[in-house]
């Protein structure tokens, strides 16, 4: 009972079959009314209708007002201690039939409604907790479903550190990575955490918390496109070079009217405008794929981020902040170019957008890129390798914290790598000085 607070009572007088007075405690729990009778009161009529104390020495099972109020009050309690026990005893049924599929279901509710997870991370966790067989969205695959096929049915409070780590080494010896055996056993975490919480299973404990983590190999070395290979990229999309020739049916090459060319035209130099928006600004695709033309600043030479497409759903940036990126030469000169298309250029419009001034998906900008790559005859880079680019490009020039604002990374951790992704030039005059030979 520490630390609740307990329901007001109301003392009322009620008279009996015979006519004599006793009285009765109210009270209300949970939204329902709870009324209890005190015992005989020690009362008499009054001359309207009324009651009034009686004189002398109140006898034994009996009550006036005051022992009927101290009663009240140990009635009160005694029911609030009750129906506690009673929902500690319904809580731990339910915790202990409560199965691995219904918490993770519940954790599932409580990332989309209370966290606000990204629509992607939803995905993605729910690629991990799929039903088994489950068929994929797109293609002929099912899903494996192994956290489901491992758990699913079991009570979530029966589930044993020894359980968790048969189920980590057995994706060990179906040959997952050690990055993706980490991931599912981050998630089981989470979702064990959730269901401890006082207002959730109040399970006893996390049984993954105890289980090893997988040694994962070092991230790789950033590579990245200088700018003349982004330009390089760039113009053999402007070329449509990353476009492969219409064939019929038959096998015979497609001849298209000027409307169509004209058309793919514009497609084109949209994305070699977009590379080099990327390229050049450090914007994530999502990020890029929701910029309106309200948010271009051409005059002031700078972009107001405050938006991310995220599994095919726009909502707020990774970081959920707002953040002001400024427009480099070659940034500046791609939108300048974009907006004297004529078309689609007010500031409720895309500035990436398909023929009907529709937002763009990310999967078809993506082939685009990777035919556009080849085409120019460069390296196997994804394309938030363009990302990467601009970071590493700019962290030659200035500090850590610049290019942390720049990229609108939360943590400066996460920048430190862009810092020394290749030799600045300052560097090696550094090294040059540091390692020169004495001359008398």
């Amino acid at each position: 009972m520490s630390g609740y607070q307990l329901p007001t009572g109301a003392l009322v007088v009620r008279t009996g079959p015979r006519g004599d007075a006793f009285y009765e405690a109210k009270w209300r729990w949970n939204g329902a009314q709870v009324k209890r009778r005190i015992g005989s009161a020690w009362l008499e009529p009054d001359d309207e209708g009324g009651w009034r104390p009686r004189r002398g020495r109140v006898p034994e099972g009996h009550f006036d007002e005051k022992r009927a109020t101290v009663r009240m009050a140990a009635l009160v309690a005694e029911h609030a201690e009750t129906e506690q026990n009673r929902a500690r005893a319904d809580s731990a049924d339910e915790t202990a039939t409560a199965t691995f599929r219904e918490v993770a279901s519940a954790w599932l509710e409580w990332l989309k409604n209370v966290r606000g997870a990204k629509p992607s991370t939803l995905r993605d966790y729910g690629y991990l907790l799929a039903e088994p067989g489950l068929p994929h969205a797109r293609g002929p695959g099912v899903y494996a479903g192994r956290v489901i096929t491992a758990f699913g049915d079991r009570a979530a409070a029966d589930i044993s550190t020894r359980d968790a780590s048969q189920f980590l080494s057995s994706l060990d010896g179906v040959g997952l990575s050690a990055r993706n055996v980490n991931k599912h056993r981050q998630m089981l975490a989470a979702i064990f955490a959730y269901a401890m919480r006082d207002d959730t299973f109040q399970l006893q404990a996390n049984p993954v918390t105890r289980t090893d983590k997988r040694k994962e190999p070092p991230a790789a070395a950033l590579d990245f496109y200088e700018p003349q290979e982004v330009e390089a990229l760039a113009a053999a999309a402007a070329d449509g070079r990353h476009r492969t020739a219409p064939i019929s049916r038959r096998g015979n090459a497609v001849s298209l009217a000027d409307e169509e060319i004209a058309a793919r035209a514009v497609e084109d130099a949209q994305d070699a405008e977009m590379f080099r928006l990327l390229a050049y600004t450090g914007l994530r695709l999502g990020e890029a794929l929701a910029l309106r033309w309200a948010d271009v600043d051409l005059s002031g030479r700078r972009l107001t981020v405050q938006r991310a497409v995220s599994a095919n759903t726009e909502g707020p940036t990774k970081s959920w902040q707002v953040r002001y990126v400024p427009l480099a030469d070659a940034a500046h000169g791609a939108l300048a170019r974009l907006h004297a298309r004529g078309d689609f250029t007010q500031r409720g419009d895309y500035v990436f957008c398909g023929r009907l001034g529709r937002r763009m998906d990310a999967s078809p900008v993506r082939r685009r890129f990777h035919a556009a790559r080849s085409a120019a005859g460069l390296r196997r880079l994804k394309l938030h390798e363009l990302r990467h680019g601009a970071g590493s490009l700019v962290a030659r020039e200035t500090d850590a914290v610049f290019v942390q604002h720049f990229l609108g990374h939360s943590r400066i951790s996460t920048t430190e790598r862009y810092m020394h992704a290749k030799a600045r030039l300052q560097d090696v005059e550094r090294l040059n000085d540091a390692f020169a030979v004495s001359r008398p």
